[in-house]
């Protein structure tokens, strides 16, 4: 029988998307006794002075990696990406019952419809058929009444990444980091709040990093539910209700291997190293491989691609040919179809090559 702890694949889902192989080993290393408590990190008390250390040690590493200035508050919550849809809303449209939402994809798409459930949402950009594109910022049409401007930085689904940080003049700047955070270095002081679902690019399915300035808390609207209020969750440190107590740990551990890995900066290069890669082979495949996304906007997380001229007998017959080779996950989201790599931060060049190669050899055998 065939151990599957020996059996080598590589994760390209968009989520749960891959962990590094380090941080899984240390896990299971710790699984049944963590440090000195004698029970296993899913058993310990989130009330205990070893958990307390443990979200006290996974805040100060992602401030370290980030560079987040001393008037943010550092969130581990729960509700996933589409909980944030919610609380955003609920939390910031104090000043304003209208808030400006740019919409690049299925995700802020979502997240737009949430709000317009607690005020007005103001659509910035101009109606788009498809999402391959951001439209100049002077065709957007801004609020300067909004309560904040809310946008997705990289849409997973649709593989739209933003390649700068939106000017607002001044109204407060919210951004969905789910799939890109921790994958480049940028300004935090710009942003009133950023949020990533962990699932992606930092750690297990079940936590979502929150990182809220101090001048927007405390404004909860009246209906807002207590584990959704920022003020509240900030206050008591993350542990209000019982939070994703091994989820918080893992991130920790990947928040370390990051810095033992060239910090942002080190997965920046990486990420431009792997995404160029794939997208080399596109772009020389004369047209066999194609890429629906503008070029300045493509992202280096979610590359999404179609073959044969969107011949989905071929593409099945590629992704088929993929698990095989032990390449899981490649297929796109149901709403778009086709193939979609994500190359999250855990996926090696090493991974990358391996997908690279079986893409030109699939070339080779499929051309005309």
């Amino acid at each position: 029988m065939t151990d599957p702890a020996n059996t080598s694949v590589i994760n390209f889902g968009a989520g749960p998307a891959k962990i590094p192989q380090e941080v899984l080993k240390n896990v299971q290393r710790e699984l049944l006794s963590y440090a000195n408590t004698k029970i296993s990190i899913l058993e310990l008390s989130h009330r205990s002075n070893d958990f307390k250390k443990i979200i006290d040690d996974a805040q100060a590493s992602v401030r370290d990696l980030l560079n987040i200035p001393d008037n943010y508050k550092v969130l581990f919550m729960q509700g996933g990406g589409t909980g944030l849809f919610a609380a955003v809303p609920l939390n910031l449209m104090y000043k304003s019952g209208t808030a400006d939402y740019l919409v690049t994809g299925s995700w802020s798409a979502k997240a737009a419809k949430e709000a317009g459930k607690y005020g007005k949402v103001n659509l910035v950009l101009p109606k788009q058929s498809k999402y391959t594109e951001i439209p100049d910022p002077s065709t957007w049409n801004l609020d300067p009444n909004a309560a904040y401007v809310y946008y997705c930085d990289n849409e997973t689904v649709h593989g739209v990444e933003f390649n700068y940080i939106p000017e607002t003049n001044g109204v407060p700047l919210v951004a969905d980091m789910s799939s890109n955070i921790l994958s480049r270095p940028f300004d935090i002081s710009k942003f009133a709040v950023i949020f990533a679902g962990a699932q992606k690019n930092i750690g297990p399915a079940g936590v979502t990093l929150v990182i809220v300035r101090d001048d927007v808390l405390g404004n909860a609207m009246s209906v807002c539910p207590t584990i959704f209020d920022f003020s509240v969750m900030a206050n008591d440190n993350s542990v209000h209700n019982t939070p994703p107590t091994f989820q918080i740990y893992v991130m920790g551990r990947v928040f370390d291997w990051i810095k033992r890995n060239g910090g942002v900066e080190g997965m920046e290069k990486l990420a431009n190293l792997k995404s160029k890669v794939i997208y080399d082979i596109i772009e020389e495949s004369k047209g066999f491989y194609t890429c629906p996304v503008r070029r300045d906007v493509r992202s280096r997380m979610n590359i999404p691609f179609r073959i044969g001229n969107n011949d989905e007998e071929l593409e099945q017959e590629f992704l088929s040919g993929a698990v095989a080779r032990g390449m899981l996950q490649l297929k796109g989201h149901r709403s778009v179809g086709g193939i979609r790599a994500s190359l999250y931060n855990a996926v090696t060049e090493e991974d990358t090559q391996t997908l690279a190669s079986y893409m030109r050899w699939f070339y080779q055998v499929h051309r005309e």
